[in-house]
């Protein structure tokens, strides 16, 4: 049975304190329905373990997909979002995938947790599939291979970029401009033709997705991955 971890951010406030951010519920219920369905073993996970937030921008009428709004009113699932186990609980487990969802809250504590990165580290120096979404590739930035290099230097990947972000009111609220960043550490951003339209860039074991409007196909893809 295929073993996948999905890792989520605990973070609930911009540092402002004047806005809500957290997990975007469609960056999180895609991937788990697809992955649910094809009967895989699904770990919830993050850095503190505990509750999970998620961003009320997800739980919008725009953004409220149906799969994502079938999930958020199924109490079973809350349960999970409620009780997310602690990262550091799980490092001596192998996983076939780890994913990172996305979601504002990731930007604060992804780039910088040592756990992320030596499990993505490992993960990927095994040859195993690492992916993330949106904000969530924010967890790839600081991750340094065993030969120094940042692993996403010289890769074909995507993110949440700068102009979304003009787009999406946040740009005054973000700690940091993740397209520069990802541009800074080597990698090639590939960026979908049209903003906030779905984009998803393989590059070998590595599956990034652009935005949340990307949470269906990076699903998709990720399986269709995982299945090779």
């Amino acid at each position: 049975m295929m073993k996948i971890l999905i890792i989520v951010t605990n973070i609930s406030m911009y540092a402002s304190g004047n806005l809500k951010t957290g997990l975007w519920l469609s960056e999180l219920t895609h991937i788990y329905h697809a992955a649910k369905e094809k009967g895989y073993d699904i770990t919830i996970a993050s850095p503190q373990g505990g509750n999970i937030p998620v961003d009320p921008e997800s739980l919008k009428h725009f953004t409220l997909d149906k799969i994502s709004e079938q999930y958020w009113n199924d109490n079973d699932f809350r349960l999970l979002l409620a009780n997310s186990v602690q990262l550091s609980e799980l490092t001596q487990q192998e996983y076939d995938l780890i994913y990172l969802a996305g979601g504002h809250g990731t930007m604060y504590d992804f780039p910088d947790d040592l756990t992320i990165q030596s499990m993505i580290r490992n993960q990927y120096e095994k040859g195993k599939k690492v992916a993330a979404i949106c904000h969530g590739v924010g967890g790839l930035l600081n991750v340094r291979l065993n030969n120094g290099e940042y692993l996403i230097k010289g890769k074909s990947m995507t993110g949440f970029d700068w102009f979304e972000e003009t787009i999406a009111r946040r740009k005054r609220e973000v700690p940091f401009n993740l397209e520069a960043a990802i541009k800074e550490r080597g990698a090639d951003l590939k960026k979908a033709f049209i903003p906030m339209t779905s984009n998803v860039v393989v590059d070998g074991n590595l599956i990034t997705g652009q935005n949340p409007f990307s949470s269906k196909e990076m699903a998709k893809v990720v399986i269709s991955e995982l299945g090779k």
